[in-house]
């Protein structure tokens, strides 16, 4: 279905709504004929279905329409009175433009007749009451057309009602006994069978409703979650059957209930062309904006928190963005400007990007702004990055702007956009060429209601980390705990894959005792504001889905905690706020107060399309290495775990039935290890339905290479063999691997 085919079923739906309401309001004011509102409630039903079916294109329908908004109008105005005989045209109208609307259903347009009678019929009624309202009472000379009954019923009521007629009234009733268009109960009865097709597939639901279901779906989720600690003490088939079934129709419940909640970026984005329109001729410029990925849902709490913030920048990109049509011509540009907004869902988050192609951030200018304003001092300012000095435009009271007006100017406004967009969890990057455009990316959660999140324990207590700033986990015992980690002037740092990253203890940052193994370094790699570091925790637990709940009046001032949430067991874990800890630590902080590391460096890796490898051991041939887009997770599972089915190893595996895949029999040597061993290391691959399980004999590191592949595609379960840490290795393609099995996954 295209996106116009979906506007049409909007357009049906809630023109039936309005029919509906049409016919008890038109019997309402019948009984009431002072009535105001009802006549106003008429006219506004009538008039939007009018607008809506000629922007569609349905001219018959619009011309029925159009007829009876005449004819309500001079009743709204008060130019004449209510009467039997016009309400009976105007619930004909209604019939007509309910057939209409059946055969925009069925056909795809209003269908070949245009009810020409019916819409004369308004025209004869609302002339000769016009005549009649503004002179004595006189028989029309022009004979009318034949007013239709609705039903065989209000024939009766018309004769009772006849001794109130003017003689005009009464030739119209006499007239009526020939109808213009059959509209009797087997019509009634054919509507009712093919007309109800889209309304009857839609309802609405008030949003205070979806609420509070997602408030029990919640409650759910933990309850959930308390039953499944439970299944690994319990030797029950039946009840470990039951739990399984329990979380799966959470899990679809869950998923259905955020559906429901979810709207398309397109209702924010729906007012940005008129926005633009309007600042862009204020401003005399000219802007053409260009929207894809308008179709792209978000939790609708998402939506609302976003809309200021989308709107203070789409401001910013025409106000100081795109250039004035003769500089641009100047420059070699087109004197009209493009705005382009491009959402997308990329690794469980929503992605907006908003990019002009103006002037672009002159760093120069930058730096003497900042100076001027006294945010740094010149010999901070000559250290500074190109990125660092870009990002300063999100500090407060940071302005570019060479006067104030209604627009911009103030400093007030990126920095709030900023704040906005971290405190629903996301993340803002700007990145400028200057002379060719800006481009802003924002990374948002689908929902703030039920998140995947990794549990850790620090102190004796539990916290919650939400995954999406989870990058990687890393495990420091004995000698490497010793060696690994280095300090740099007091502070400590990690080194991963030769990037130094800082560490943070959360035990010091809490001011809470520490209960971790002294030999054991537990170590989170975590993302935020663009900046990678470490969290060391004593112990890291599980990852599991956690429903937020906002924190009490005495934690919301704390930095360091986003909201609670409660656990399996009844107990309250904090999440954690991933930027606040940062920015406590000072990993993250002003941007302009210092110089990135390695950025050079950093860039030169990005351009070099580096790939992320998880190296393992598989028999005899040593060194293997998966792709790390292929690793859902690394896994250490007892081997009397292992169950069989159908002359397969299995295990049950967070809440499923998970196959085993041995890496060493597909590649076609011996296992390292022996059967005596109690532990399994399992490499989890996923294919976003289904878990499968590959066995491997060590997991031995994750690097990053810049490789040059050969001999891909020459056998199969292979991706090709490249030079990694100066070695010859085989990459292994685990999705050839799994598919390769068939229906392995499926029948498990």
């Amino acid at each position: 279905m295209n996106e116009f085919d979906d506007v049409v079923n909007d357009f049906l739906v809630e023109s039936h709504e309005g029919l509906d309401r049409l016919d008890r309001d038109l019997v309402q004011l019948e009984k009431e004929p002072n009535s105001r509102d009802t006549l106003s409630s008429i006219f506004r039903t009538i008039h939007t279905i009018k607008g809506t079916c000629g922007f569609l294109g349905f001219s018959r329908l619009e011309k029925v329409a159009h007829a009876g908004e005449n004819l309500l109008s001079k009743l709204r105005d008060g130019e004449f009175a209510l009467d039997p005989a016009i309400t009976t045209a105007l619930l004909q109208a209604v019939d007509a433009i309910r057939s209409m609307l059946t055969a925009v259903e069925a056909a795809g347009n209003d269908g070949d007749k245009d009810y020409a009678d019916v819409i004369a019929l308004l025209a004869k009624l609302q002339h000769n009451a016009l005549r009649a309202a503004g002179a004595a009472p006189a028989h029309s000379t022009v004979p009318l057309p034949a007013l239709p009954a609705r039903e065989p019923a209000p024939a009766t009521a018309v004769a009772q009602a006849e001794p109130q007629w003017d003689p005009v009234q009464r030739a119209a009733a006499a007239a009526s006994a020939t109808p213009v268009a059959s509209a009797g109960p087997a019509d009634d009865v054919h509507r009712a069978v093919a007309g109800g097709a889209v309304t009857d597939s839609t309802i609405r639901v008030d949003v205070v409703l979806l609420d509070s279901l997602m408030n029990l779906v919640g409650e759910l989720v933990l309850a959930r979650n308390q039953i499944l600690q439970h299944t690994t003490t319990q030797d029950d088939s039946v009840f470990l059957a039951t739990c399984q079934r329990l979380n799966l129709i959470t899990t679809e419940l869950q998923e259905g209930v955020m559906k429901t909640r979810m709207q398309p970026i397109g209702n924010v984005w729906g007012k940005f062309p008129r926005v633009v329109r309007d600042l862009a001729h204020a401003c005399g410029k000219r802007v053409r904006i260009e929207m894809e990925g308008e179709e792209t849902e978000l939790d609708k709490t998402i939506i609302e928190a976003i809309k200021d913030p989308l709107t203070h920048i789409v401001r910013n990109a025409i106000d100081h963005g795109i250039e004035l049509p003769d500089r641009r011509t100047a420059a070699g540009k087109p004197a009209e400007g493009v705005l382009r907004l491009h959402a997308f869902h990329e690794g469980g988050q929503v992605n907006i990007e908003i990019a002009d192609d103006g002037a672009g951030l002159s760093v120069e200018r930058l730096k003497a702004k900042a100076i001027e304003r006294g945010l740094v001092t010149a010999e901070q300012a000559a250290k500074l990055s190109e990125r660092d000095v870009v990002q300063m435009v999100f500090l407060p009271g940071f302005s570019t702007a060479a006067a104030v007006t209604n627009i911009s100017g103030r400093g007030v406004g990126m920095d709030v956009v900023r704040t906005n967009i971290e405190r629903i969890g996301g993340t803002v990057e700007l990145s400028s060429v200057h002379g060719h455009g800006t481009t802003l990316r924002i990374k948002i959660p689908l929902t703030l209601a039920i998140i995947p999140a990794l549990v850790v324990s620090s102190g004796g207590a539990r916290y919650a980390i939400p995954q999406v700033s989870l990058l990687e986990l890393v495990r420091l015992e004995g000698e490497q705990a010793k060696k690994r980690i280095e300090y740099i002037r007091g502070v400590p740092v990690y080194r991963l894959r030769g990037t130094l990253l800082p560490l943070v203890l959360l035990n010091r940052q809490l001011k809470v005792p520490g209960a971790g193994e002294p030999d054991v370094v537990n170590i989170v790699i975590l993302q935020a504001d663009g900046r990678q570091f470490g969290l060391v925790v004593d112990e890291i637990n599980d990852t599991e889905e956690i429903v937020v709940k906002p924190l009490g009046k005495h934690l919301k001032g704390i930095a360091a905690y986003a909201g609670s949430t409660i656990m399996g067991d009844g107990r309250v874990a904090l999440i954690l706020d991933i930027l606040g800890i940062a920015r406590m630590a000072r990993v993250v902080g002003e941007r302009c107060e210092r110089a990135l590391s390695k950025q050079a460096e950093t860039e030169e890796r990005a351009e070099e399309k580096r790939h992320t490898l998880l190296l393992v051991q598989v028999g005899s041939r040593g060194c293997t290495a998966i792709p790390l887009t292929d690793v859902a997770r690394l896994e250490e599972l007892p081997r009397d775990s292992i169950e069989w089915t159908a002359g397969r190893q299995v295990v049950q595996y967070r809440g499923e039935i998970m196959p085993l895949l041995w890496l060493s029999d597909e590649v076609g040597c011996e296992r390292l290890g022996s059967d005596a061993e109690e532990t399994l290391q399992v490499v989890v691959h996923s294919d976003g339905k289904h878990q499968v399980g590959i066995v491997v004999d060590r997991i031995l590191d994750i690097v990053e290479e810049k490789l040059d592949i050969q001999g891909a595609g020459s056998v199969v379960g292979y991706k090709g063999r490249a030079v990694v840490q100066g070695r010859v290795t085989d990459l292994i393609d685990v999705a050839a691997i799994v598919a390769r099995h068939g229906a392995l996954v499926g029948q498990s």
